[in-house]
């Protein structure tokens, strides 16, 4: 079975509701994989990590859609992507209360089997609802639905850090400072309710997805074998340079959201667990700047080609800048009462606006033309957010290598490079010759 192009009748009638249960799914995903950003810190702190030991957990969230992409994609095909909406939502819930143990016994595995596991529920609930923002509608306009889920998705990302630093972190000791046991059992039984609560959330939205009057895509038989249809998928080159091009982008998206926390941990800043919070705000404002302008002034490609074109300049921004220089938070955020920061940091935080359209510029790009073939297809682009997992790391890598915390960002260059060849040539490709 395979998912068309087309949405049933009664879709097309009433968009909204498919849209509310759409976006319902995305705040929660953005509720688990931004709290990344505020928890990796903390556990940092909390277990004496390296910076590269901390680097691992994020990674183990993303490294799970490579495990889990494709039978991801075959389960959707098997319980349609109504259920496969609230089984991701199951998955994650129970996924959660693996924290639990995890902090009474303050054991980095399984804070990473946790992680790897929750990344399996998000990577069962993104196959599902991806291919259905992007098919309920033209795909002139799929990237401004995307840019609509991406706002709700975002948002979580905006606020979930906060809540978790007003509920979690209050009360921490200073970053440098040395814990004692006392203060780490502290720390670790202060994650235990939170983590009920997430659980319990995730399970309700499991609920809503599951009793919610959603019509599911049509779906019609391929004629054809799960092999024969990834082979035949596997040579749409706009689709296999997409693929690449999401893992690259997803790679510098978590770099910008979830090492920012880390940075300013190494910088001495108290508030470090908030700091996902502002790559999350320039996100939006990026995501608000794209549901205005497409495609009524600008296409998706030169969207694409915009934020190729900003990442690089951002990064060389990050990379040349003085921790010493506060002038971006002095113009931007301390005349409203904002904190003092470092203008690498904030510029890390920029890439947020940078990232913003890659999302949901590439996604109708690679899906493009492929009928049938889009379940497949969307399996695939879903494996590439595995990106996550190779960004931090390298970060962490090359701070060991010597080139330093802020020196480590010049790695994601090549990523933007990519990006922009995509933009400009690779969605085009239709032949490998």
């Amino acid at each position: 079975m395979e998912a068309t192009v087309e949405i049933e009748d009664n879709v097309k009638q009433s968009i909204w509701l498919p849209m509310v249960l759409a976006g319902s799914m995305f705040f929660i995903l953005g509720c688990i994989t931004w709290l990344n950003g505020a928890i990796t810190p903390f556990l940092q702190q909390m277990l004496e990590l390296t910076p590269l030991q901390a680097s691992f957990i994020i990674s183990s969230f993303y490294i799970a859609v490579t495990v889990a992409g494709i039978p991801s994609a075959m389960l959707i095909k098997r319980v349609g992507y109504k259920n496969g909406m609230a089984l991701g939502c199951v998955v994650m819930a129970a996924s959660a209360l693996m924290y639990i143990p995890a902090a009474k016994m303050q054991m980095i595995e399984i804070f990473l089997f946790a992680q790897l596991m929750i990344g399996v529920g998000q990577t069962i609930l993104q196959t599902a609802v991806n291919p259905y923002v992007v098919k309920m509608g033209s795909e002139k306009s799929a990237a401004v639905r995307v840019c609509i889920m991406g706002l709700l998705n975002k948002s979580a990302g905006v606020i979930v850090p906060i809540i978790f630093a007003a509920v979690v972190v209050s009360g921490v000791v200073e970053p440098g400072s040395q814990l004692s046991q006392e203060q780490k059992d502290a720390m670790a039984n202060s994650l235990i309710m939170p983590y009920i609560g997430v659980a319990g959330l995730i399970f309700l939205f499991a609920v809503f997805a599951k009793i919610a009057p959603l019509p599911d895509l049509v779906f019609e038989e391929s004629g054809g074998n799960g092999k024969g249809e990834l082979k035949e998928a596997l040579s749409h080159p706009h689709l296999v340079l997409g693929v690449i091009g999401i893992a690259l982008y997803v790679a510098v998206e978590v770099i910008a959201a979830d090492t920012i926390g880390s940075y300013a941990l190494q910088l001495g800043i108290a508030d470090y667990s908030v700091m996902t919070s502002y790559t999350m705000a320039c996100m939006l404002i990026g995501y608000a700047i794209g549901i205005a302008l497409i495609p009524r002034f600008m296409s998706q490609q030169n969207a694409l080609v915009m934020s190729g074109i900003a990442g690089i300049i951002t990064v060389l921004a990050v990379v040349m800048g003085s921790n010493d220089s506060f002038t971006i938070s002095n113009i931007l955020l301390v005349p409203f009462g904002g904190p003092q920061l470092p203008d690498p940091l904030l510029c890390i935080a920029l890439l947020g606006f940078a990232n913003a359209m890659v999302w949901p510029a590439i996604w109708p790009l690679a899906l493009n033309g492929l009928g049938r073939l889009t379940g497949t297809a969307s399996g695939l682009l879903i494996m590439g957010i595995a990106g996550g997992a190779l960004g931090p790391l390298l970060i962490g890598l090359g701070n060991v290598a010597g080139l330093g915390a802020q020196g480590a960002y010049s790695l994601m260059i090549p990523s933007y490079l990519f990006i922009l060849f995509y933009a400009l040539k690779g969605h085009k490709m239709t032949s490998w010759k």
